[in-house]
């Protein structure tokens, strides 16, 4: 064992000696010495047909010719680019721009060389010491007549090509579950090493994904296996410099065979639950989505929510209606759509009554109108809301309604301290009335505008309708000119409930302001507040394609791929994104105003490398959503857009949730709901429908 051992470090030292006085020309992959190298095998100069070159500073040989002169049969496979050598009981397989090798005697290791083999001028390289761990034969280096020697009557071991592994997962383990990733550098760490990536690769392929990644060689990571996962696997280490340059690795293999658990969070047997509970699971997989089944025991009633996050919370409010024995139990889904039920929780409901006024805020000054609601926790046939005065106690019926909310205008004769509360009737008939809120009335008449909104640009039909506290007899709205001055009755009539619509013209262009003007009792005047807007009669450009649909796979998903490589962030998930934001690439925003094309794919708003364009947002005035101009960030081409948008996701403090997760698509698409990315609570399941329709997770295979 000794003495193999020191053939080891002494073949180490020669073969560290050669790379020091290798010369490398950085633009060629494939350069060659200018002071040759001689290829000695067996005492015999081979160097003229198989002359060695220099690769990244590694001396590769031509393994042919090395190879068949040792006595080994070499094969080339030009279906899967590999080649197979063969001596004896002794062979070894190679993959053309791979760095796994599996070697093959008593027993199957595989190994990663630290370049890969290349074909050169039609030849197969591969480095030098790649060949003596094949063929078991002694390699040398004599320096003053930069000689290797190839040595078959010296036998020598599979020496391993970097002083790494990874030490938390032993070879031909089964992973069945949470699994923890940790490396161990005994030489340590290399010199500029900036990631980690353990990657899982197919032996049959030497292809595989990302499963964790960070930028502490050192640190633990956690790798939740999916469903895909499984079978005969090779988890693989490898260390990369800033650059993405390969630095160093290690490969086990692995037998993936998950024995899924699925756990409740948020409640416990036997517990008393008196309020909403806040449900999550705990996994030992990577699941697509979970839902929660809820059965009463006492009623039998049974529901099932809605897919919702297997890595987040989820909020449940129950009914007092549900109160009784009830039984919870987690229900996980991998990529197939296969099921994974966890146990049931039993537990005991006992929510009390709760019945309070919303709409309102205690002390709240009420100027507008208010939409008042009943918030409780059992179901009723019928609402009633109250008004009260609290120096003379007297009680008003502000509305009675079935189950719905109540728009309250309040009157200009009310004025002062009121009191509102709300009295609702359960399916039994009987009445349960909440505390009261305490407000404050103004007393002042008022007429609002709807159907327009301020900072309105409009380009087409107006829809007026008027909204007041006092019982109008009429209702006219005028259009003023704010340049000019030059006022005009657009709409209006006897009518003061009617919707108006009202159609500018090319002379109403520019800045403008809208108003209403009613009359009441005995021919009083009341007036609205003037809502400044813009009326913009030219041609208006709507969004148009950033390619042709048929296309825009090919140019996302490019797009996706370079960023992986220089990111990390799974390719599929960014692809998946690209389609759903812009439809495809058919709906990408221009300037309203001058079509400029924004090549914004992701609707970022603020200025970018070409300005800004001005296109469409959403406000709210008066209870109505109406569109205004906003600036959007404007690029000179898409690849502008897709990289500011991942600098986004991957500078903002509020996606570092993400950014842990971000090579996974899954677990990457509901990160970024829970950063807040987007309001739509669906937005995960979409990308990730996106990506299982269109077989999108092959875009983040990797090789090594």
């Amino acid at each position: 064992m000794g003495k193999k051992l020191s053939m080891v470090l002494v073949l180490a030292l020669m073969i560290a000696t050669a790379t020091q006085y290798a010369a490398v020309f950085s633009t060629e992959a494939a350069a060659v010495q200018s002071d040759a190298i001689r290829l000695m095998v067996d005492g015999r100069d081979i160097t003229e047909a198989a002359a060695p070159r220099i690769v990244n500073g590694r001396t590769l040989v031509p393994v042919r010719f090395v190879s068949e002169e040792l006595g080994a049969d070499v094969v080339w496979n030009n279906d899967d680019r590999t080649v197979s050598i063969t001596k004896g009981s002794r062979s070894v397989l190679l993959r053309i721009d791979s760095r796994l090798v599996k070697y093959m005697d008593r027993d199957t290791v595989y190994n990663l060389c630290d370049v890969a083999p290349k074909i050169i001028n039609d030849r197969t390289f591969v480095p030098l010491r790649l060949v003596g761990n094949a063929l078991g034969v002694s390699v040398g280096w004599h320096d003053p007549s930069r000689t290797v020697y190839v040595d078959s009557s010296q036998p020598s071991g599979i020496m391993p090509f970097f002083d790494m592994t990874i030490s938390s997962v032993a070879s031909g383990q089964t992973i069945d579950g949470t699994t923890d990733l940790q490396s161990a550098f005994n030489g340590g760490i290399p010199s500029g090493t900036a990631e980690i990536k353990y990657i899982l690769i197919d032996p049959d392929t030497a292809r595989g994904f990302v499963v964790a990644r960070g930028d502490q060689p050192s640190a633990s990571y956690r790798w939740l296996p999916s469903a895909g996962d499984r079978g005969q696997k090779l988890l693989t280490a490898a260390v990369y410099d800033g650059a993405g340059n390969f630095l160093a690795g290690h490969t086990v293999p692995v037998n993936v065979s998950l024995n899924a658990k699925v756990s409740l969070m948020g409640v416990t047997d036997g517990q008393i639950v008196t309020d909403a509970l806040s449900l999550g699971t705990a996994l030992n997989f990577s699941a697509e989505y979970v839902k929660y089944e809820v059965t009463n025991l006492d009623t039998g009633k049974v529901f099932t929510t809605a897919e919702s996050d297997p890595y987040g919370p989820y909020k449940w409010s129950p009914m007092m209606e549900d109160n009784g024995t009830l039984s919870i139990r987690p229900v996980a889904y991998d990529e197939y759509d296969q099921a994974y039920p966890g146990q049931a929780v039993l537990f005991e409901l006992a929510l009390p009554r709760k019945l309070a006024l919303a709409g309102v805020s205690e002390g709240q000054t009420i100027a507008r109108p208010v939409t008042l609601s009943a918030s409780r926790n059992f179901q009723v046939s019928g609402t009633e809301y109250y008004m009260r005065d609290p120096l003379s106690g007297t009680e008003t019926l502000l509305a009675k309604v079935g189950y719905v909310s109540y728009k309250w205008f309040p009157a200009p004769s009310l004025i002062g301290a009121r009191e509102l509360y709300v009295r609702v009737y359960d399916t039994a008939g009987n009445p349960y009335t909440s505390g009261p809120v305490h407000v404050s009335l103004t007393g002042t008449p008022k007429l609002l505008v709807e159907g327009v909104g301020p900072g309105q640009v409009v380009t087409g039909e107006m829809k007026l309708k008027g909204s007041s506290n006092v019982a109008l007899q009429s209702i006219s709205y005028i259009l003023t000119n704010t340049v000019t001055g030059v006022q005009k009755a657009i709409a209006g009539g006897i009518d003061p409930l009617a919707e108006y619509s009202y159609m500018p013209v090319y002379s109403d262009a520019g800045a403008c302001t809208v108003k209403a003007v009613g009359t009441y009792g005995n021919g009083s005047r009341i007036t609205s507040e003037e809502i400044a807007l813009r009326i913009y009669m030219d041609k208006i450009y709507p969004a148009v394609p950033v390619t042709e649909k048929s296309q825009f796979m090919g140019l996302a998903s490019g797009l996706a791929r370079d960023s992986q490589e220089n990111t990390g962030m799974s390719a599929a998930l960014q692809t998946a994104q690209a389609i759903l934001e812009t439809g495809w690439g058919q709906s990408v925003p221009v300037d309203k105003y001058t079509g400029q094309l924004s090549y914004n794919l992701f609707g970022i708003k603020g200025s970018g490398s070409a300005g800004s364009v001005t296109s469409n947002t959403w406000e709210e005035y008066n209870g109505v959503s109406y569109r205004i101009d906003a600036e959007f960030r404007a690029y000179y081409g898409v690849a502008e857009s897709w990289n500011d948008h991942k600098k986004l996701l991957l500078t903002a403090s509020r996606y570092e949730p993400f950014r842990q997760v971000m090579n996974d698509s899954t677990q990457g698409a509901w990160a970024l709901r829970r950063c807040g990315y987007a309001t739509d609570s669906k937005y995960p399941l979409k990308l990730i429908d996106i990506i299982s329709l269109y077989d999108l997770r092959k875009l983040d295979e990797v090789g090594i």
